[in-house]
Parts: C-alpha cells; sequence; structure tokens
C-alpha cells in the first residue's frame, strides 16, 4: 500500500471507531456496499478496523433493479466483500417502481431494506461511505435545487421509521476525499471498483451537483477533519429535562419549554410525536415557531401533529383529525401508527384509534384517561376483543396487551442525544 495518507486515514478512522463504537460490543457491524469506490474503500478498512476488535463485518448490498446490469454488479459486489472476509447478504427492492421521483424512492426504499437487514443481524450500526466530495455536492444542492436538504452527519438515526427504530448510520469518511480513498485504499490493492453510469446523468439533481463540484473540486478535505464540527451536537445539559414524565409520556406526548425551543427540536418534535417519516421544514415550519414564541397560548397543526402552547410550555402530541386509522389485526408484536410497540396477551386481537370508542371502554379504562390531555386520549391504542370489548392496553388500562410508546427514545436520537452505539433501544 503506499505511504501517502494511509496512516493518518488509519489514524482518522480508529478515531471515529473508538468515539462512536462500544468496544464491548459483539454485534457486527454492517457496512453498505453498492461496489463503488467509496463504499468498497469503506469495507476494506472496517475489515481491518474490525478485526482488532474482534466483531464480524457484514456488508449489505441493494439490488434496486433500475439497470439490466444490476443483477451482475450485486453479485460482483458479494464475491468482492467474501474475498475481503466480509458475509454478505443482497437485498432487492422489487415492486413497481415510481415514474417520478425515481431517486428519492430507491434512496427510501434503499434505507428501508439496509434498516431491516441491519435489525435481523442483531446489530445497530449501519456504516456508509460518504466523503468530503458528498458533503461539497450537499452544499451545491442546499445553494441550488434543494434547499432543504439535510447535512451529512458522521453519526445520526436511519431515516427508515419504523424498519430503522433503533439503527443508527455511522459515516467516519466525511473527511476523506474520494480521490484519496481511491489511491491509497483501492489502487495501493489493486482493487477494481463500479463507476454507477446513473451518477454521471445529469437528468438528477444528485449528478448535476457532482459534476459541478468535480470541475471545482481541490484535493478534498484533510483525512483527520473533525467533520462533525460543521453541526455541534448538543450537549446533554443543554436538553436537560425535556423528556417528559409519568402517564403523558407514556403516552407519547411531546412537552418542551418554549424558551428552550428553536426550529430543529421543534421540528423532529413534530415528527417524532405524529409517528410520520417526513420531518416539516421550510416556511410553515417557521410559521409555526414564531407563533409559539409569541408567549401566547396557541393551538397549531403541522406535519401530522398538534402543538398547544401555554405560553411557557408547548404539548405536542398526533394530530386527532388522522386518528381515523383502520382496526388492524395484533398479530404478535406490532408497531402500529409509527408510535407505539404493541405485544397482545392472547390471539385475535384488534388494534384501533381510541377516537369514537371511548364510550365502550369499562369505567376503570375510562377513569385513567383523566390523567391524560384531552387531544391525547383519541390517539391512543384502543385493543379490541372479538366480543366486541374495548380495552385501554397497559399502562394506559387494564387490556390484554402491553403497549410502549416509541416517540421519546426516537426523539432521543433525532436530537443527537445518542451519541454512540448502545445496546439496541428498539429490541
Amino acid at each position: 500500500m503506499s505511504g501517502g495518507l494511509i496512516a493518518p486515514l488509519r489514524a482518522a478512522l480508529t478515531a471515529a471507531f473508538d468515539r462512536r463504537l462500544d468496544p464491548a460490543s459483539p454485534a457486527p457491524l454492517c457496512v453498505g456496499l453498492s461496489g463503488g469506490s467509496d463504499s468498497l474503500a469503506l469495507l476494506v478498512l472496517t475489515v481491518e478496523a474490525a478485526a482488532a476488535r474482534g466483531r464480524p463485518v457484514l456488508a449489505l448490498t441493494v439490488d434496486h433493479g433500475l439497470h439490466p446490469d444490476s443483477a451482475a454488479w450485486t453479485q460482483a459486489a458479494g464475491a468482492q466483500a467474501r474475498a475481503l472476509g466480509a458475509d454478505w447478504r443482497r437485498l432487492a427492492w422489487t415492486g413497481a417502481k415510481p415514474r417520478t421521483g425515481l431517486p428519492a424512492a430507491a434512496r427510501g426504499a434503499r434505507h428501508d431494506l439496509l434498516a431491516e437487514a441491519v435489525r435481523a443481524a442483531g446489530a445497530s450500526v449501519l456504516l456508509l461511505g460518504h466523503t468530503a466530495d458528498d458533503v461539497a455536492e450537499g452544499e451545491a444542492m442546499r445553494r441550488g435545487e434543494a434547499p432543504g436538504l439535510g447535512r451529512l452527519r458522521e453519526w445520526s438515526p436511519s431515516p427508515a421509521w419504523p424498519e430503522g427504530r433503533g439503527v443508527f448510520l455511522f459515516r467516519p469518511l466525511l473527511g476523506v476525499s474520494r480521490e484519496t480513498l481511491r489511491r491509497e485504499v483501492l489502487r495501493a490493492r489493486g482493487l477494481a471498483w463500479l463507476d454507477d453510469p446513473a451518477n454521471a446523468d445529469l437528468r438528477f439533481a444528485r449528478a448535476r451537483a457532482r459534476a459541478g463540484a468535480t470541475r471545482g473540486a481541490g484535493p478534498g478535505l484533510d483525512p483527520a477533519a473533525d467533520c462533525e464540527g460543521r453541526e455541534p451536537l448538543p450537549s446533554f445539559g443543554e436538553r436537560e429535562g425535556w423528556e417528559d414524565e409519568g402517564g403523558e409520556g407514556a403516552a407519547g406526548v411531546v412537552r418542551l419549554d418554549l424558551a428552550d425551543l428553536d426550529g430543529p427540536t421543534l421540528s423532529a418534535a413534530l415528527l417524532c410525536a405524529s409517528g410520520g417519516v417526513r420531518p416539516p421544514r421550510g416556511a410553515a415550519l417557521a410559521r409555526l415557531l414564531a407563533r409559539l414564541s409569541t408567549g401566547a397560548p396557541a393551538s397549531a397543526t403541522l406535519a401530522g401533529a398538534r402543538s398547544i402552547s401555554d405560553g411557557a410550555r408547548v404539548r405536542i402530541v398526533r394530530e386527532p383529525g388522522r386518528a381515523g386509522l383502520p382496526a388492524l389485526p395484533l398479530q404478535g408484536r406490532t408497531i402500529w401508527d409509527g408510535r407505539f410497540d404493541i405485544t397482545p396477551d392472547v390471539g385475535g386481537l384488534m388494534v384501533a384509534p381510541l377516537a369514537g370508542r371511548a364510550a365502550r371502554l369499562p369505567a376503570r379504562d375510562r377513569a385513567a384517561l383523566s390523567a391524560l390531555p384531552a387531544p391525547a386520549r383519541g390517539v391512543l391504542p384502543a385493543i379490541l376483543a372479538p366480543d366486541g370489548g374495548v380495552r385501554l392496553p397497559r399502562p394506559f388500562g387494564q387490556g390484554p396487551a402491553l403497549a410502549r410508546s416509541l416517540v421519546h427514545a426516537r426523539l432521543r436520537a433525532a436530537l443527537h442525544l445518542i451519541p454512540r452505539e448502545v445496546p439496541r433501544e428498539f429490541s
């Protein structure tokens, strides 16, 4: 291997692994492997680093089925992974593909498939090969065609929901240029990589940004650069006290001090309280933040969540108007409405929103509702028995099921309050 930058590159990767990974975890390190240069170089470096930590490596390749040669490319990636000493699995995006918005749809499907595979492997970390070039391309897209595009972070929760609950994305190469990886890791080993023609297809915004960034690119960032400094993590102290305690928290209600509210926090809280998958951004979010910040009592809805302010604090709950979900069978453990993990005690039960069914609850369950804010009651899960009976699951009532809210654990991850690998929060 060439002398060049490989030593500082390895040192930077070791520092990133020490910063983010649990040294006691035996779980496999999962690597998203497209077969391109960035992900292949990441796999090479991860296999080396994982061996020193006694951890296996699992490479995951998504076959999107969008190119006649995609199956062959996928198999080639698998052969390379196994030759490097990693286990490997093929993941396929099947079914009809949209005629418009294909890049976004493919990205969403890819995240879903990867997150499910990481969880199935008993892992919680997915390493991705984004580089300094991707950072530059993202900045170019934010200045032009995609001003709402989020910034890449070294460590962030999976955007897939609920498939990605408890899964974190780890990008340890954000300070390294693509050319550095090709020269120091791949060419030095005689490894070939795939150049996906879609990366040069100027019909897509990412390809246009890549072409522009390539024309103006310099030698790349220092491999040891601290990219986390681009968007500092909030400290635990800054968020101390934000998480609600007691019955409201268990019911998925988020309570925040208005004095500490900012756009990213409000966006994350709305997303998590609603159980949705797309965080609100832009003018609508700014208007809501301005309205809540006046200090006057207010109530407003955005992104499937209702914000209710008393002038000092805001409660955020799922929008009751969206409670018209169909009754679903509880076939074992079920994630319901993106907000609750429900485990039934017996078979034959259904789950549905409580709205319109509260009058059928037993007296004890109805009494328990009084402790919760009125907007949160109708969007609680109701357990429907085959005989027509309606019960609240525990801990809200004494029904034959246990409901665990996912809202606050998801919010902790969204606010970057889980800065390193921990035992998977959502089993």
